[in-house]
C-alpha cells in the first residue's frame, strides 16, 4: 500500500500548491510561536481556504492555549490538529476534530505505553528526541525502537530527505511520513525538487 505524506512547515501559497501537485497528502502548518515556520493563523486559513479537495490541512501546536487553537481551527472544517507537545489525551479531546499526537522517541521509552495513552488518536507520529526542541530537529532517530504492535497508524518524521525516506518507507511501513526541514531551500520555504523527489520516494513500489 502507499505510504501517504504530510510536507511540514507550509508558510506560503506556493509552496503550498507545489506539494499539493506532487501528490501531497497533508500539509502542516506550525502555530507555535519560537519556531522558524510559524505561520499567523490569518494568512495560514486563506492558504487553506485555496487547497484543492483531498488534501487535508494539519495544525501543529505545542502545548497551546486552548484560545490559541482555537483561533486557527474555528474558522474551517478542514483542520485535523496535531499536538507536539505534552499534551494529555483529556487536553486533546475539548476541540471534537481529529487529532495526531506526537512522540518523542529516545532509547528506554515505553512507546507502547505512550501511543495507549491516546486511544482516540487518530494516529501517532514519532519524532526524534532532543532536549528542550519540541520536535524540527532534523536528526534520525533509531527506527528498530518502533514496536511492531502499536496500536494506532504509525506516522513517521525526524531527520527524512529524499536520500532516505524510500528506505525508511522500506524498513519501517509506516501509514505515513512526515517531512519538514529535508525539503527546504531555507527555514520555511520549500525546494520543490527536493519535495517532489521525496513524495516520490515515498510513493514508489516498495
Amino acid at each position: 500500500m502507499s505510504c501517504r505524506v504530510k510536507i511540514c512547515g507550509i508558510t506560503n501559497l506556493e509552496d503550498a500548491l507545489a506539494a499539493c501537485d506532487y501528490g501531497a497528502d497533508a500539509l502542516g502548518f506550525v502555530f507555535y510561536p519560537k519556531s522558524p515556520r510559524y505561520i499567523d493563523p490569518v494568512k495560514a486559513n486563506e492558504i487553506v481556504a485555496q487547497l484543492p479537495p483531498f488534501v487535508v490541512p494539519v495544525a501543529l501546536f505545542v502545548d497551546a492555549q486552548a484560545e490559541d487553537i482555537e483561533s486557527v481551527v474555528a474558522n474551517n472544517a478542514r483542520w485535523l490538529i496535531q499536538f507536539h507537545g505534552n499534551e494529555s489525551e483529556a487536553e486533546c479531546l475539548p476541540y471534537n476534530r481529529p487529532y495526531i499526537k506526537a512522540l518523542r522517541v529516545k532509547e528506554g521509552d515505553d512507546l507502547l505505553l505512550a501511543a495507549q495513552s491516546y486511544p482516540s488518536a487518530s494516529a501517532i507520529l514519532l519524532d526524534a528526541y532532543k532536549a528542550g526542541v519540541p520536535g524540527g530537529t532534523g536528526e534520525v532517530f533509531n527506527w528498530s525502537l518502533i514496536p511492531e504492535a502499536l496500536p494506532l497508524p504509525v506516522i513517521l518524521a525526524g531527520g527524512l530527505t529524499p536520500d532516505n525516506v524510500a528506505r525508511a518507507v522500506e524498513q519501517v511501513a509506516p501509514y505515513a511520513v512526515d517531512v519538514s526541514g529535508g525539503v527546504e531551500a531555507s527555514k520555511g520555504l520549500k525546494n520543490n525538487a527536493k519535495v517532489k523527489q521525496f513524495i516520490s520516494g515515498a510513493k514508489r513500489e516498495q
